[in-house]
């Protein structure tokens, strides 16, 4: 097969990738702001990313409801499950700016007071006030498609972004985009004075619950880390790739949304796991938050022989399972609805087994200034890509909007410069035309699922050593030799998922290095058997890493605490 190259150069003031919550909220501020805005998106914007199918919590700082002392309000917020180790700087402007999108989304018919009112539940410790707003975002990717298109923002579905492109000055000047709409992928040269990158975390890195069906991830599956393997190729500073995280749901089914379910965490006889609640007979405003503080609270009893660990949905009332069935619904869960119809299953009766599902990169990615700007000049970032700010949906729809704001003052300053000429290009497509070359050749899940088995012996999350580590980076090395010389695609489908494995295999081997330099332990999943101690000297730090002339280089910069 042939790779095809458009006529001509596409070009844009901003340049958006990733039609997520994050891209196209940026979308309809930078096409506000007067920009000429394009949305590049692999799937459909009306339905991709981790919103896809909705979400039913918004992080925020709402004054009618929790006060007008917002200086009281961020040492307290700051204190939750979700607000340590981030910059607090970008946090405190994340809480700032919630209530602005919230009335933002309101305008564009997404429902964030299914009750009738502002209502705050789950994901809080007993005798705190809650800050995660409860709404219904089953429609909200619709709803946000429209009001970028209405803004006047454009819109490119099935189109991959493989490679930033940065001018000699190392400021951002464009990206190498494929069209997979066709069985025969076309390549797209992308021109602007500013860009976002607004993809999604890293998923298929390490084996999912059940690795035979390697889409069965907590996350969306298409999510394999592309935009911090970009920004990393060329020349961003990324942050925290060490310190991995994991979710937990309904062992096997592999859905997120654990907060959204109303019940108490128990072993087989009932007998509560936390100390967080007296009994099973929870609140609907506050759950069981175990799983959010002992967060391998599941592996733990499991290998004590105590467990397994249930969702125990049984001390609740008839209208509390409905709220919760409905909340399924707001988060996108529908099928784990189906799953219960269909078995005729009722959770005031049994009891639902969870697990811990795959690590993943969650807050781990791109280091970004108070602008939202990373290290290139010119490339914002917003949403999961990002490392250094959480608060998920609320993250990605704040910093979407920021950062679509601040690139509309920068571009001011900014001349066009001609992609064509940069050395980037030929080098992509000599790689682009020799893996659809029409000879046999290794299909990309045979890289993927070795990729997932080296993660998960050499650089996992129950051991970690310097030898272990660094026999871990030779492979994932060898492997992407191995994958650029023996994978090849016959279509378009193919061709994106190969480009996706080798994104996965950068930011891997960027974790064992960043893994390495950590010479300490630290969290649920950075057990060191070499450093069994954690090292109060990084407690307030961050650990950076940088694709240099000399190759991965690494440092620790301090974690702003104001």
């Amino acid at each position: 097969m042939s790779l095809k190259k458009h006529p001509t150069i596409v070009k844009a003031d901003f340049l958006i990738i990733g039609g997520g919550i994050a891209g196209l909220q940026a979308g309809i501020s930078a096409a506000e702001n007067g920009m000429d805005t394009l949305i590049l998106e692999k799937a459909n914007t009306k339905r991709s990313g981790n919103g896809c199918g909705g979400n039913d919590h918004f992080m925020c700082y709402i004054p009618e409801y929790h006060g007008e002392d917002f200086e009281q309000i961020m040492p307290e917020v700051m204190d939750t499950l979700v607000g340590s180790n981030q910059d607090a700087n970008l946090f405190r402007i994340m809480l700032e700016r919630s209530f602005p999108v919230i009335e933002k989304w309101e305008s564009y018919g997404i429902n964030m007071r299914p009750t009738g009112q502002w209502n705050f539940e789950g994901h809080a410790m007993p005798g705190r006030r809650l800050y995660h707003l409860k709404y219904d975002g089953s429609n909200q990717k619709a709803c946000l498609t429209k009001a970028a298109l209405v803004a006047g923002a454009k819109i490119m579905n099935k189109v991959i972004v493989n490679e930033i492109l940065v001018n000699e000055d190392g400021r951002f000047v464009g990206a190498i985009g494929i069209n997979i709409r066709e069985n025969e992928p076309e390549m797209i040269l992308f021109q602007a004075k500013a860009g976002l990158i607004a993809v999604g975390e890293a998923m298929r890195m390490y084996p999912g619950n059940n690795p035979a069906y390697i889409f069965n991830t907590s996350h969306c599956p298409a999510n394999t880390g592309s935009g911090a393997a970009m920004a990393l190729r060329a020349g961003a500073r990324l942050v925290n790739l060490d310190l991995p995280s994991r979710h937990a749901g309904p062992k096997y089914f592999t859905r997120s949304g654990k907060g959204t379910w109303i019940g108490a965490l128990t072993d087989i006889h009932g007998e509560l796991v936390g100390p967080f609640v007296k009994d099973i007979h929870v609140s609907r405003k506050l759950p069981d938050p175990t799983a959010d503080v002992w967060k391998d609270c599941f592996i733990k009893m499991m290998e004590s022989g105590k467990g397994p660990v249930y969702m125990n949905c049984t001390g609740i009332s008839e209208e509390d399972q409905k709220h919760m069935r409905k909340a399924l619904v707001s988060e996108g869960c529908t099928s784990i609805n189906e799953y219960l119809d269909q078995y005729h299953i009722d959770l005031r009766k049994e009891m639902i087994e969870f697990g811990q599902y795959e690590h993943m990169f969650y807050m781990n990615g791109i280091d970004v200034d108070e602008s939202s700007m990373s290290t290139i000049p010119g490339l914002y970032a917003a949403g999961m890509s990002v490392g250094n700010v959480r608060g998920d949906i609320t993250s990605a729809a704040v910093f979407g909007d920021l950062s679509a704001e601040n690139a509309a003052q920068y571009i001011k300053d900014v001349e066009d410069y001609d992609v064509n000429a940069l050395p980037v290009i030929q080098e992509k497509m000599d790689l682009y035309t020799h893996l659809l070359r029409n000879e046999p050749g290794a299909n990309w899940k045979e890289s993927n699922t070795t990729l997932q088995k080296i993660m998960d012996e050499y650089v996992g999350t129950k051991v970690r050593s310097e030898t272990l580590l660094t026999a871990g980076r030779k492979y994932i090395c060898d492997l992407r030799d191995y994958s650029k010389e023996k994978l090849q695609a016959e279509n378009s489908h193919e061709f994106m998922r190969s480009l996706e494995v080798l994104d996965l295999l950068d930011l891997a081997e960027a974790c064992a290095v960043s893994a390495v330099e950590r010479r300490e332990s630290r969290g649920a999943y950075h057990k060191r058997t070499d450093y069994t101690f954690t090292n109060p000297l990084l407690n307030n730090k961050f650990q950076t890493i940088t694709l240099t002339e000399d190759g991965l280089t690494t440092k620790f910069r301090d974690r702003i605490r104001r």
